[in-house]
């Protein structure tokens, strides 16, 4: 039997994240599309991980439960790493809430029941939960603290309160963030931790797919005038959730950790303000 890590999303940073933490260990790759896990877990058995694809679908819990039981299959559940989720050009609301809304609340409640004493987790999060004005600090508690099932029934959640697919994005990771807040609480009572990160424009084939897009020189704008001055890349966001999933990292739980280059900086206080 080996300590199991959990990986939901096989895209570019859920695996240059796993390959900083998952020597020695089994990985389990959770992924929509079940050719993805199998393309993310050859690249990594190559490089000598341990790693397993299952068809995973986080808008479902019984299909997250499904893939906590391929992972105890082979031992105990001591990392997660989710970086499941669709971007607001990818899908329509209801997708966008179902999957990063829901299914990230899913994950962490359920994961929170399995996780082994001194377990670590992260979720991927996003600057967009940052660039929103600030909600009532009642709608912040709702999201954070209802019943992940009654979650998408909240009136700031229906539909007709979505602006669009940003909007509904944006509301997602808002609702990330105070989600690992609540659960860090309970990860606690089991002597585990969970925290998110919030990155900004990472270079992934997906977001090149972006750049060469319709919104590509909304991109090239805020390469331009953060202060980073450029996009950022996977490895540089696995350097913060190496240290967060490590003893390093022990005392932080139940945190956010924006890496954008100073992006969001930059639409406050800086040359990406919006014009009024």
């Amino acid at each position: 039997m080996k300590d199991v890590v959990l990986l939901t999303g096989a895209g570019q940073i859920g695996m240059a994240i796993a390959r900083r933490i998952g020597y020695r260990k089994k990985i389990i790759v959770g992924d929509i599309s079940i050719e993805n896990a199998k393309s993310t877990a050859k690249i990594m058995n190559d490089a000598g991980f341990d790693v397993v694809p299952v068809q995973t679908d986080i808008s479902s819990r019984k299909s997250i439960l499904n893939f906590i039981s391929e992972g105890q299959k082979y031992g105990e559940i001591v990392m997660l790493i989710n970086s499941a989720g669709v971007s607001p050009s990818q899908a329509p609301i209801e997708t966008i809430l179902k999957v990063d809304l829901y299914g990230t609340a899913v994950l962490l409640e359920e994961v929170g029941k399995v996780i082994k004493s001194g377990g670590t987790g992260v979720t991927i999060s996003s600057q967009s939960g940052h660039r929103m004005p600030a909600l009532s600090p009642e709608a912040d508690e709702l999201l954070a603290t209802t019943p992940a099932d009654e979650l998408l029934n909240l009136d700031i959640l229906k539909p007709q309160n979505i602006r669009d697919t940003l909007h509904a994005y944006q509301m997602a990771k808002r609702c990330n963030e105070k989600r690992v807040m609540f659960e860090s609480v309970n990860w606690g009572k089991k002597g585990a931790r969970i925290n998110s990160i919030s990155p900004g424009i990472i270079v992934t084939p997906l977001a090149i797919d972006e750049f060469n897009g319709i919104r590509g020189d909304f991109y090239k704008n805020m390469f331009a005038k953060c202060p980073a001055g450029r996009p950022g890349t996977a490895d540089e966001v696995a350097n913060v959730a190496e240290l967060l999933m490590s003893e390093k990292g022990t005392f932080i739980t139940g945190a956010d950790f924006l890496i954008d280059g100073g992006a969001t900086a930059s639409y406050f206080y800086g040359p990406l303000r919006p014009q009024e």
